[in-house]
């Protein structure tokens, strides 16, 4: 398709890898179904290309050897035209985190798909101290992430988008309560972000804006919502470290093979979700 001079791909196929953040997790829920970034940007896609066929196959909880074991060779073997590849977080967070070897797994699978002749797109991570002040720590380690993850695309070809460099991205309306993933605004926002990045006919840039200012919230509510987080939410996380089990135990891809893609509005709500 050729727009305003510039040379636009039109994928017929789009298989998407990766863990929680990819399978679509609290933008909807386990008895309705998640969508997330992921199906949303096949929605844009399939705006563009209505026989576009899709297939997911991240799953929750998963590291970054456990994707490439279980989803590039199922991904390869569906030979797709688009691949997104985004995993890694769950390992930055985890104790024993061994870079090197996470930048191993990620430059494999990105890697493989573009020499199998697959447009590949990925992303950087945004600060984790701004959403999490608990991991604020872990933002070495997120920094020397990114710096590879832009290596690696740049050696391979692959698209990257760069949630580092916008402060929406830190933006907590955008994050569930979790603050480990998304929420439906923000599932939105990095859809948007890779059909930028894609040069998806009718995408811009809007998705870097910072949303509506708002007033900071009191101290009280301020401190009501650190401890819900961390009975709620930190908690059971360590109980499941802990024990050795992950939230993805027992789970598999939500989209195994490819099929069509039926388009949904994926309009970018004005506010983010009241406090």
């Amino acid at each position: 398709m050729v727009s305003l001079g510039i040379v636009v791909d039109v994928y017929a196929s789009y298989v998407a890898i990766g863990d929680s953040q990819t399978e679509g997790l609290h933008d909807g829920d386990d008895k309705a179904g998640f969508r997330g970034w992921a199906d949303r940007l096949a929605g844009h896609l399939a705006a563009v290309n209505p026989g576009l066929r899709y297939a997911n196959l991240a799953v929750r909880g998963k590291k970054v050897g456990e994707v490439h074991a279980e989803q590039l060779d199922p991904a390869l073997a569906m030979r797709p035209e688009l691949a997104t590849v985004v995993a890694g977080l769950n390992d930055i967070i985890r104790p024993g985190y061994d870079g090197p070897a996470v930048i191993g797994h990620l430059e494999e699978m990105i890697g493989s798909l573009s020499s199998a002749g697959t447009k590949v797109a990925t992303l950087t991570y945004p600060d984790v101290g701004v959403i999490m002040p608990i991991a604020r720590r872990l933002q070495p380690r997120i920094e020397w992430f990114n710096a590879q993850i832009r290596e690696i695309a740049e050696r391979h070809g692959a698209t990257i988008v760069e949630t580092d460099r916008y402060p929406v991205c830190t933006d907590l309306r955008i994050w569930s309560l979790d603050r480990l993933h998304l929420n439906t605004l923000g599932h939105t926002l990095l859809a948007a972000g890779f059909a930028h990045g894609l040069q998806v006919p009718g995408s811009d840039d809007s998705w870097t804006r910072p949303l509506p200012p708002r007033r900071a919230p009191s101290l009280p509510v301020t401190v009501t919502r650190e401890a819900r987080w961390a009975v709620e939410f930190l908690a059971p996380w360590v109980a499941r470290r802990v024990r050795g089990r992950s939230s993805g135990d027992g789970r598999t891809a939500k989209r195994p093979e490819l099929s069509p893609v039926s388009v949904q509005p994926a309009d970018v709500p004005a506010e983010g979700p009241a406090e």
